[in-house]
């Protein structure tokens, strides 16, 4: 409804003005008070324009007056008058009440003559008479200076010298208070009374997104500029480690190597040691557990651990023959007392009848470590 009328309402072209509007309480039901705020576009965009040099993106543009109206106790009929309602310290606001209803609001202006005064009365009375016109002037104002600063109770004696009645003096929200409750309306209702341009919020909220989107790419290249210098410097540690481990291995190769061949020799000659007294024990056990009536025509040692024994005994005496292969592979030692041969490994005696005689054969394995 409102913007149908701002061709009516607007001292200067629709297309030149940004406005907006605040509802205020009305005691009829059915009925709503709206204050309607015009501002000169050249006067926004300049002032946003002051803004984003500052580095500072507004997210709304309102005038604290309005919060300091809505704060004022009505429980009379008459004007209350807001010093530097708009920010400047020559201009207030006029708000008349009538039965409740702000009636009208206007702007008061100190003129620079010297007669401060006699401005402040001719534009008073202009107001009052323009209310007489539209009927809600029902009596005399009563007129109130909402005082918040000691800068505003500067107008207190011009104001005094304008009117024939006594002024009676309010004391105003503080600055801290006011900005609160500005923050506090302005929550509630994100629209009311706004003055920023659509265009500028729209741009304003672009700019936001894109300074989000490219901080969060450049934390991410930093983060991985970061990576890549700690794996460089990781790698970097590992390549000096391994240059010292080659260096190293260059350094002890030799040694190592003589090292090696040194340890061959020892176990080749360990391992001749040990068959040398294998052979010994092997010997020793066939002369122990031999039978009288047996002969023993081969005694052959060969992959370094297999004994091969044959020979002849009479055909009667077989029995003997096949004790003394289980007598062998229970054998042991007399120094160490260990099994001598693996009773598992290796063939079991046989034996072949040639003329009266048996001809036998066997073999063992020494029950030995390999040297390492």
């Amino acid at each position: 409804m409102v913007e149908l009328q701002l061709e009516k309402l607007s001292p200067i072209p629709v297309a030149q003005i940004v406005w907006s509007i605040d509802v205020l309480r009305h005691p009829s039901g059915n009925m709503q008070t709206v204050i309607v705020l015009i501002v000169a576009r050249n006067i926004v965009e300049e002032f946003l324009g002051k803004l984003e040099g500052q580095g500072y993106l507004a997210d709304a543009l309102e005038l604290p007056v309005l919060d300091q109206l809505r704060a004022t106790s009505v429980s009379e009929d008459g004007v209350w008058i807001y010093p530097e309602a708009v920010g400047g310290k020559n201009a207030g606001l006029a708000a008349w009440w009538y039965g409740g209803v702000l009636q009208n609001l206007d702007l008061i202006t100190l003129s620079h003559a010297d007669d401060k005064a006699g401005g402040i009365k001719e534009q008073l009375t202009q107001m009052a008479w323009a209310g007489e016109l539209e009927g809600w002037l029902s009596a005399p104002p009563r007129f109130h200076l909402v005082a918040s600063s000691p800068s505003a109770r500067d107008w207190e004696p011009l104001l005094q010298a304008s009117v024939e009645q006594s002024l009676q003096i309010i004391e105003g929200l503080p600055a801290a208070r006011l900005a609160a409750a500005t923050a506090q309306r302005a929550a509630q209702s994100a629209d009311s009374a706004n003055l920023l341009p659509t265009e500028f919020s729209t741009r304003y909220q672009q700019q936001f997104y894109d300074r989000l989107w490219m901080r969060g790419l450049f934390a991410v290249a930093g983060l991985y500029i970061v990576g890549v210098a700690i794996y460089m410097l990781f790698l970097g540690f590992k390549n000096y480690q391994a240059s010292r481990v080659t260096t190293d291995v260059a350094k002890y190769s030799n040694e190592y190597t003589n090292v090696m061949q040194l340890k061959a020799q020892f176990n080749v000659l360990k391992d001749r040691q040990e068959l040398k007294y294998a052979a010994l024990d092997s010997w020793m056990a066939v002369a122990e557990l031999l039978p009288v009536s047996a002969g023993l025509e081969g005694f052959t040692f060969s992959g370094g651990k297999r004994l091969s024994l044959n020979g002849t005994i009479p055909s009667d005496q077989v029995r003997q023959i096949l004790d003394f292969d289980a007598a062998l592979r229970k054998y042991r030692t007399k120094k160490d007392d260990e099994a001598l041969f693996d009773p598992f490994a290796g063939e079991t005696v046989s034996y072949q009848l040639v003329g009266g005689n048996y001809n036998w054969r066997l073999s063992l394995e020494l029950k030995r470590t390999e040297v390492r």
